[in-house]
């Protein structure tokens, strides 16, 4: 077989998956990988992806996120609006499972993990929350695409701590250069243009003279 027909075959099979046909096994294996990957793009919040985010929500998606019932939109403008301004944020998500309803409908739950930073009231102290929990997520499958349809947020695990206001994040990360940022100005969004090449130089350089380099702080 030539390598143009295989091609043509691979993209013909794709088509099929995603439109619902083909073997049911492989539909199957199909929507879970594209299920999964609206979880994968979920933490992006913290980068204030807006494009990412209302895409893993429909537009009539109901999100209750601990203080806040109503719609997903909503909870996205007030995401995207912290975010944008607060202090550095993780969130990771992980063990999902996944158990199809039926063809078009999915129940999913994913464990998350979260550390979130904000100034206390006086703006001297800063308040530090170690967040655990399981988002419990019913997916709908509409026009052969996948996406959340309605959230509930199971919290687990609760730790608030405080800390003195933080050094500046350059003093703080040192020679770790580039430092996690906001959306278009992380370093991921340039993966694949050609861009991402261009600070290497330089964390190359201020890699070689750090003394602490082999200190056994490299992580």
């Amino acid at each position: 077989m030539s390598v143009r027909r295989c091609i043509e075959r691979h993209f013909q099979l794709k088509t099929r998956l995603a439109t619902g046909h083909g073997p049911r096994k492989w539909v199957e294996l199909h929507d879970r990988e594209r299920s999964a990957t609206v979880l994968s793009v979920l933490p992006r919040d913290r980068r204030a992806d807006e494009a990412g985010l209302r895409s893993s929500f429909w537009p009539d998606a109901q999100d209750v996120h601990g203080a806040y019932p109503g719609s997903a939109e909503g909870f996205i403008e007030f995401t995207l609006g912290v975010f944008k301004t607060e202090p550095r944020n993780i969130h990771q998500i992980t063990n999902v499972l996944i158990e199809f309803i039926s063809p078009t409908e999915a129940a999913v739950e994913s464990y998350f993990t979260a550390l979130q930073r904000g100034p206390d009231c006086g703006r001297i102290i800063l308040a530090r929350f170690l967040l655990c929990g399981r988002y419990c997520d019913h997916f709908q499958k509409r026009e052969g695409e996948w996406r959340i349809a309605d959230r509930t947020v199971v919290y687990d695990w609760l730790e608030e701590q405080t800390q003195q206001a933080a050094s500046p994040e350059i003093e703080r990360f040192g020679f770790r250069q580039p430092i996690g940022t906001s959306h278009s100005n992380d370093p991921v969004y340039t993966l694949g243009s050609g861009k991402e090449h261009e600070s290497r130089g330089g964390i190359a350089a201020r890699s070689a003279g750090a003394e602490l380099f082999f200190s056994g702080t490299w992580c």
